[in-house]
Order: structure tokens, then sequence, then C-alpha cells
């Protein structure tokens, strides 16, 4: 092999290792914290009770820079480095970092016990970092006024808004929601980020007993904020007039997003209940257990965000009367690169100084039982 992985180390019982390394209800196939990085490399291809999660988050990576890439190639799609896919890229750069951070998490943290918690601050930060990237796409795309200028007739009214379309209410019935859209939306998207980093990252050294009931609720508040613009657009009737392709193309986007949310709900079930491993310790511990689950519903529902997502973009490409350029006609400008990776470039760099400021106090109490560790290792 490339690696040149030698005789592997041996796997070892949740009795062999520092209870900092145990996860409830799985009994074997740890590594020791004193891997080098070949090792870690070389235990994605060996049976570990890590290696599942490794590829659950690997390999979708690809999977998703499939079908995203694949909008670039539709009709009337404006070249990938436009403007009008600003929002696009920076979601993008959210769920590619998301899964290869979670990924390279479950590879690399037997390397030490201080790199194992800066590998899950990290991911932790990553995910904060998705669902920012995540509330850009729908304010654009799915928010009902973000750059689109909307065609008027003689009386000044909006077309297109008198057609019979499920809905419970016009897109005009809610100007309170209007101006959090227009407001609060993005500094709320970022603030809540923000505080679901810093919640996960105590739950590494605090709050240990309850850590994944917090770290799963703790993420299901981004989603209630982000997925605003999506139960603006449920609840309302659609902008499009029923006999364009745009309409065609905007009424597959709640079926994705039920979906989405339904994964969404799986995911969050796996992580709290620890099934099946709880029903029977020991038999999952390689293949099969819960996190495994977890990653598996996690990314189903990004696949299914991203439909989602594609599907008001198909919309508003299909759509003559819409366009979503900056401009100084739209209720609100369209996207530009400080709206979209500016704001991400900020986020990201107040999230790597949280996670800074944790490595640093991981490092102060696990920093001394590395370097006796080391020491032991030269005496035998």
């Amino acid at each position: 092999m490339f690696l040149n992985c030698g005789q592997p180390l041996p796997l070892l019982s949740d009795k062999d290792v520092p209870p900092r390394v145990t996860e409830n209800f799985i009994l074997s196939g740890y590594r020791f914290p004193n891997y080098s990085l070949r090792d870690c490399l070389c235990s994605a291809f060996r049976p570990t009770n890590e290696t599942g999660n490794f590829w659950t988050h690997f390999l979708p990576i690809f999977i998703f820079a499939y079908y995203f890439l694949q909008m670039f190639s539709w009709d009337g799609a404006p070249d990938a480095d436009a403007p009008f896919f600003y929002p696009m890229w920076n979601y993008f750069i959210g769920v590619f970092f998301l899964l290869l951070a979670s990924s390279m998490a479950h590879l690399l943290n037997s390397m030490s016990l201080v790199v194992r918690e800066v590998c899950f601050f990290v991911d932790y930060g990553t995910i904060s970092a998705y669902t920012v990237g995540s509330s850009l796409a729908y304010y654009y795309y799915i928010h009902p006024r973000a750059g689109i200028v909307e065609k008027e007739d003689r009386n000044g009214s909006y077309l297109d808004l008198n057609h019979k379309h499920k809905g419970f209410l016009s897109p005009n019935a809610m100007p309170e929601f209007n101006l959090f859209f227009e407001t609060y939306y993005m500094p709320c998207a970022c603030v809540i980020a923000i505080i679901c980093v810093l919640s996960c990252c105590n739950t590494r050294q605090r709050w240990r007993e309850h850590r994944y009931i917090i770290r799963t609720l703790v993420f299901l508040l981004p989603f209630l904020i982000s997925s605003t613009p999506v139960f603006y657009r449920v609840l309302t009737r659609s902008p499009y007039s029923t006999t364009t392709p745009s309409f065609a193309a905007s009424t597959t986007m709640p079926n994705f997003f039920y979906r989405h949310s339904l994964w969404l709900l799986a995911s969050a079930l796996f992580n709290i209940s620890k099934f099946p491993e709880r029903l029977a310790p020991g038999r999952f511990d390689i293949w099969g257990h819960s996190h495994q689950w977890f990653h598996c519903c996690t990314f189903l529902s990004i696949l299914d965000e991203l439909h989602m997502i594609q599907a008001e973009v198909r919309a508003i490409l299909l759509n003559p009367d819409f366009l979503l350029p900056p401009t100084a006609l739209s209720r609100l400008p369209g996207p530009t690169i400080a709206s979209t990776y500016g704001v991400m470039l900020l986020l990201q760099t107040t999230i790597v100084s949280i996670i800074a400021c944790f490595s640093w106090h991981a490092n102060c109490i696990y920093g001394p039982q590395r370097d006796q560790l080391k020491k032991q290792m030269k005496v035998d």
C-alpha cells in the first residue's frame, strides 16, 4: 500500500483506553490515543469502531459534489463564477468542510487526547459554518424578496399573485416576516451559529453526562431559524404563475424540505438514543452503531436540502420576470462578495478564535497526560 502501513497496532477494549476515549455501549475496536499520522490514515482501511464513521462522511463528499455541479450545465444558467451563484458556492463550502472535518475528526482523533479535542472542536465549528452557508442560500434563493425584481402592471400591483395556488397567505400578508427577513435573518443565523459552537465545545469539558442531548438540541435551534424562509414559502402562495415552468420547478421544493426535516429528525433520534448498540452492547462496535446511522441520515438530509435549493434556483432561472442581480430596483440587494464570502469569512474568523481558546484549555488539561505517556513509551 502507498502508505506502507506495516503491522497494524492492536485494537483495544473500553477497559484498556482512557475513559475520555470511550463511547456508550461500544466495548471494543478502540485505538489507543498515541497513533502517528500514518497509523491514523492506515486505520481507515482496517475495521475499528471509527472506520464506518470516517467513510460515512468522506464518501458523501464526492456524491454531494456530483449533484452540486450538475446545475451549472442547466440551460440559461450563468457562469459558475457569476454573482448569482455566490450563495451556492458558500453553501458548497459549508457542506464540503462539514463532511471533511467530520470524517477527518473520526480518523485522526487517536493521535492524542489533545488532538482528539481539537478535532471535534473543528467538527462543531464546521457544522455551525454550514448552517450559515445554508442560510445564505435560503436568503437569496428561497427568500421571497432577496434581489428579485418583479415586473409591475399598469396599476403597480405585482404580477402573477392572483392565480390559484395552495397556500394560506399571500406573499404580502406578513409584513413582520418581511422585516425579519430583510433586517434580522442573517445576523440571527450568525449569532446562533456562534452560540452553537460555544455550547458544543463546552460539552467536551463540562455537562458530559448530557452531552448528546445538548448537542442535538443546540443544533435544532439553527434549523428552526434558518428554515424560516422555507416556512414562509410553504405557508404563502407561490410567486410564480401556474402556467410557467418556474411554478412546476418550484412545487417540488416543499417535498424536499419535508424529507430534509425527516432525515434530520432520524439523525437526532440515533444520536440521542444510541440505538441499536444500546440493545446489544458489543455487537455493533465496528459496523452498524448509531453514529454511523447518524452520519448517513445527516448526509441524506443535506442531499435533500441541496435538491430543495436547486429547485428554487431552477425556478428563478426559468422565469423571465424574475432577475437576481445587484440592482437598486429590487426590494433587497442581490448577492455580492461582501454579503456572501465576506459574511462567511467573518464568521469563520470568529469560530477559529473560539476553537483556539478551547484548544488551549484542552492542552492545559490533557497536555501533561500526553507528555507523561510519551515518557512511559520511551522507558518501555
